[in-house]
């Protein structure tokens, strides 16, 4: 999946607790029409062996930003 296609997820600054992590990233995909993606991604990491690996293959699925750079890339698409 190359960068574009990957959405601005609000995981910097989040709890870092990894089911936390997925839920965003989950919500994050499906508000942008990749349902199929999301549970895809809810597979491979409930089936990863470690936390870094876990946030590796979530991080394949989306571009991890804060509130504030999610935010302010929504304020500029709407200008």
């Amino acid at each position: 999946m190359s960068e574009k296609e990957k959405p601005l997820c609000p995981i910097i600054g989040a709890n870092g607790n990894i089911f936390n992590i997925l839920g965003i990233a989950s919500r994050t995909l499906k508000y942008n029409g990749m349902t199929e993606k999301a549970a895809e991604m809810y597979n491979r990491v409930t089936s990863s062996d470690s936390y870094e690996e876990a946030l590796c293959i979530i991080t394949d699925y989306i571009t991890p930003c804060s509130e504030e750079e999610l935010d302010e890339d929504s304020l500029s698409q709407q200008l």
